[in-house]
């Protein structure tokens, strides 16, 4: 049976209960100097028995503090990954021929960016230039097509820019995620390269969010590896560095190792609803919350459930029926020698029925 730490109230009486045994005649009252040292002596023996709990708590790493669950990490050769800045390229418009230093700062709201290469404004008045976040983390990440601001244009080059990739922006590694990553190191050892091994090395670089392992995909001795970051793509120097890490690391027998990342297919969802007690704009808002919540759970490879939608709408307080006209069928992902297409919910129509 496990150890139940007494009461603070039960330490005291048991001493009050021994010096009265030993001496019967002893005053043991409210206002009595023994009841006032067992009082003190079971508020320090209190503490002990929290304090050992504690210690308990930190042998084991799923209950271990975060200082604690990093000396568990650093055992096994792990460590927390730190936050990585966004990376990506914005287009820019001018004159044609227009001079692009690298170093030149750009916003988007109070986030910051500076390109990171030289270039000119090609003939058709526009060019593509490399940028990388100031600030580490998800922060930096935007959406394709956002307007990005120039701090101080140089001449001939128009001061709006747009985005074209702005992503890989990962924050560091929460203590879930190490303990994830921890607790699969000892649950599943190193064992000369399987699959979960592959998987164990993408997720050990800094940036990489989930992996996913595909085998023998391109055929004998080949393993492709999909990574995202945060939820999203991974920037380009993301997958160089999962690149190398496991190219350095992968047995010698295996002919080819591919790192890449999921290519996007996105799908709407068109549903008409009878409501009762909802309005039109709420159930809008709810059941697009629900979905893309959905979205969230859809890994690369795996299909997004038409069903599994229709589920999801249905399970909206206030909506009574509903149909589903997009998608008409299971968004299925194709998989193949060249990509591994990523299901991705774009907009989410709510009509009335």
């Amino acid at each position: 049976m496990p150890f139940t730490v007494p009461a603070f109230a039960s330490i005291r009486d048991a001493l009050l209960r021994d010096i009265k045994n030993q001496l019967p005649d002893a005053d043991i009252g409210a206002d009595s100097d023994y009841f006032i040292r067992a009082t003190s002596v079971a508020s320090a023996v209190e503490g002990l028995y929290q304090h050992q709990a504690w210690i308990v708590r930190q042998i084991f790493p799923d209950t271990a503090d975060r200082e604690y669950l990093e000396l568990h990490a650093r055992v096994r050769g792990l460590s927390r990954k730190p936050a990585v800045a966004a990376g990506g390229r914005v287009r820019l418009t001018g004159t044609p021929g227009a001079a692009l230093p690298a170093g030149l700062q750009l916003k988007i709201a109070d986030r910051a960016y500076t390109t990171t290469e030289v270039a000119a404004i090609g003939a058709d008045g526009t060019a593509v230039v490399a940028v990388a976040a100031a600030t580490a983390g998800i922060v930096g990440n935007a959406e394709a097509g956002a307007t990005i601001e120039l701090s101080a244009a140089p001449s001939g080059v128009t001061s709006q820019a747009t985005v074209v990739t702005l992503t890989g922006g990962v924050d560091a590694e929460s203590d879930s995620a190490l303990l994830d990553r921890l607790l699969e190191l000892i649950r599943r050892p190193p064992a000369g390269g399987n699959k979960y091994d592959y998987r164990r090395w993408a997720m050990e670089v800094a940036g990489v969010s989930a992996a996913y392992v595909y085998p023998l995909r391109r055929g004998l001795g080949t393993v492709d590896v999909v990574i995202t970051s945060a939820g999203d793509l991974p920037s380009v120097a993301t997958i160089a560095a999962v690149q190398a890490y496991i190219d350095d690391l992968r047995p010698v027998t295996a002919r080819d190792c591919l790192v890449l990342a999921p290519t996007p297919r996105h799908y709407d969802v068109t549903v008409a609803v009878q409501l009762s007690g909802l309005t039109l704009e709420a159930a809008q808002a709810q059941i697009d919350a629900a979905l893309r919540s959905y979205d969230t759970s859809v890994a690369p490879a795996e299909i997004a459930i038409r069903s599994r939608i229709e589920a999801i709408v249905s399970g909206i307080p206030g909506v009574v029926d509903r149909t589903v006209t997009q998608p008409a069928a299971n968004v299925v992902p194709v998989v193949d020698d060249g990509q591994v297409e990523w299901v991705r919910l774009g907009t989410v129509t709510v009509r009335p029925m």
